[in-house]
């Protein structure tokens, strides 16, 4: 009996165990797992992009929020400022959020979470080079807590976010 309880016990905790798959560039094609898992998206994803140029990303971004996921963007200035024109049709869609850091040392993240159960984050930027050509990793867990951290962190910085139209340069 007791032996029953214990291995209904570690059923239970591992069931509820984390996962955390790692995965490396350019041995692995991160393009193509980034685009896999923002169409998966169902309901959100809120990512905060120092370079956001990849056109397979930025698609894929593009139809979840025409499935109707809110897409919510944290972007750094001097990237943006750079790069705007790369994303300006993204921008105009109904349900895509985005925000661009004021000013102060550079936004570095590439990360994002999706339907608030799944977290992103990595080395590489959201590039074509950073997820295929360069030495870059990408680590995907749906830990409960990691996410929730993210999801905290990305509110508030966020929040404090400038709109795109207030930034020069688009």
């Amino acid at each position: 009996m007791r032996l029953t309880w214990l291995a209904l016990l570690f059923l239970c905790v591992s069931a509820h165990a984390a996962t955390i798959d790692i995965h490396y560039a350019p041995a692995e094609n991160l393009e193509a797992i980034d685009v896999a898992l923002l169409d998966n998206a169902g309901v959100s994803i809120d990512m905060a992009a120092y370079v956001l140029t990849d056109d397979s990303v930025i698609a894929a971004l593009g139809d979840a929020a025409d499935r109707g996921v809110a897409v919510r963007l944290y972007l750094d200035r001097s990237e943006f400022g750079g790069h705007s024109e790369k994303i300006v049709a993204l921008l105009a869609k109904p349900g895509v959020a985005a925000r661009v850091k004021p000013s102060g040392v550079l936004m570095h993240m590439k990360a994002y979470a999706v339907d608030g159960a799944q977290l992103r984050t990595g080395s590489g930027n959201f590039s074509r080079s950073g997820l295929s050509r360069q030495d870059n990793d990408l680590l995907v867990t749906d830990d409960k807590a990691a996410v929730a951290r993210f999801e905290q962190d990305f509110d508030r910085i966020f929040a404090q976010g400038l709109a795109p139209g207030t930034v020069a340069g688009f």
